[in-house]
This record gives C-alpha cells, structure tokens and sequence, in this order.
C-alpha cells in the first residue's frame, strides 16, 4: 500500500513520538481532512493541536500540499494522492 507523507515541524514532533514525517496509508486520492483523522487516530495529541473542537483547522496551522495552502485550494476537502506530501506548519507568536 502506497502512503501520503506528512511532515511536521519540530515544534509538534514530540506530539507524534518524536517524528518529523508520518506515513498515512492510503491507496487512492483521500481528503487533507482523512489524511488528519488518519494521523489523529495514532496521535489524539496532535490532533487536538491541528483542529479545533467543530474539526477546523486552527488558525495558527498553516496546512500544504505540493507547496500549496489548503486554504487557497478546497480545505479540508482539498484531495491528496498517494506519493503525494501534506506540509504542516504551525505559526508562532512573541511578543
């Protein structure tokens, strides 16, 4: 089975077991909001990091797909391949 990379800043790695890339196994097109219930099933952690309570993505995360902004796509609903990489980028504030 083919699997859809994610990449995650170092920020969150501790929330995934000290990993910087996930696999989500996937053998056809799936949505960026299937590739993160995939992920979410095995980290609840960082789950709660990446969505809020009604499943959007925070404000803060910032969610790539080849390079492209989910939020200037489809979303959520934005639809990731096999082979294909998920970026995610957690934003950071100071003051």
């Amino acid at each position: 089975m083919a699997g859809i990379s994610v990449v995650l800043p170092s920020v969150l790695q501790p929330l995934a077991g000290g990993q910087s890339f996930l696999t989500a196994p996937a053998d056809t097109a799936v949505t960026v909001e299937g590739v993160l219930d995939l992920v979410a099933g095995e980290y609840p952690a960082l789950s709660r990091r990446l969505r809020d309570e009604t499943g959007a993505v925070r404000r803060y995360v910032n969610i790539y797909v080849n390079g492209n902004e989910i939020r200037r796509l489809q979303g959520l609903s934005t639809e990731v391949s096999p082979g294909e990489e998920v970026l995610i980028i957690q934003s950071v504030a100071g003051g």
